[in-house]
């Protein structure tokens, strides 16, 4: 009997270790695997890098370009186009930090002397005339210098000295008009120098080729496009400079015309 259970165990443990050693996992062989996933890594970043290098050159391409383009065209008329550039950009900046200074509350500044001189302090207006910047204040003080004198006298004094503070806020204007006239003539006279070399090149050559052409096209037409995207800029800020003239021309206007009000009712007042 135990021969028996003992064959029938053998023959159980012989019928079931077949499948168990065909279900055996086998291990990979991870060496190989290894080597392709790095070298499949390395690739990876090596495009990232490729991809991100090549956005930084897009991304600070403008002024790069626009340096190249520069230093391709002649020196001598490029370097002119520069200094037109500078120059009236000083200007531009000088009157728009004068400008800017100019600018006062004037309502609230008519208001102060209005006070003043309905109370019949002239002195004390006057000193907020002096301690005041700007053209506003400027005429202000001239009406109240006179202010003895007759109405007519004190307009004529307020409008005189208006147009003095007028062309002091237009001073250095004419000189920004110009470099924005002079800076795409300048261009314009490069492009036709570097056409007149370029043809010089074809005669020497004997030959009509496509290159030379191209090449001093390309340089005789780089004056002009800087020549024209200077005066673009010029003419910003100078529009800009007139708005701010005619902001301050409007305040003064209106400055005259509130202080001949009250020193109209002062007189009448005083004179009564």
């Amino acid at each position: 009997m135990k021969r028996f259970f003992a064959l029938i165990a053998i023959t159980g443990l012989l019928v079931l270790g077949q499948p168990l050693q065909a279900q055996t996992p086998t291990v990979p062989d991870t060496t190989q695997t290894a080597v392709v996933d790095s070298a499949t890594v390395d690739e990876m970043f090596a495009d990232l890098d490729t991809e991100e290098n090549s956005t930084a050159d897009e991304g600070g391409g403008l002024h790069k370009v626009l340096k190249t383009k520069f230093m391709e065209g002649s020196a001598g008329f490029m370097s002119l186009v520069a200094l037109a550039l500078v120059l009236g950009l000083a200007f531009c900046i000088e009157r728009i930090i004068y400008l800017t200074l100019s600018e006062i509350n004037a309502k609230k500044f008519m208001q102060d002397i209005d006070a003043k001189i309905e109370a019949g302090d002239i002195e004390g207006a006057k000193d907020i005339c002096r301690e005041t910047r700007g053209p506003v204040a400027s005429i202000c003080y001239q009406g109240l210098l006179r202010i003895h004198e007759s109405v007519d006298n004190i307009e004529r004094s307020i409008i005189s000295y208006g147009s003095v503070q007028s062309a002091n806020l237009e001073k250095g204007c004419t000189w920004i008009t110009l470099f924005i006239a002079v800076a795409p003539s300048l261009g314009f006279l490069g492009t036709v120098i570097g056409m007149v070399m370029a043809f010089d090149q074809i005669q020497q050559a004997g030959d009509i080729s496509t290159t030379i052409v191209a090449s001093g096209m390309k340089v005789a037409l780089i004056t002009t496009i800087f020549g024209i995207i200077v005066a673009v800029i010029l003419q910003l800020f100078y529009n800009f400079i007139l708005s701010k003239i005619e902001h301050l021309t409007s305040q003064m206007e209106e400055s005259a015309i509130t202080l001949m009000d009250a020193i109209t009712k002062y007189k009448r007042t005083h004179d009564a």
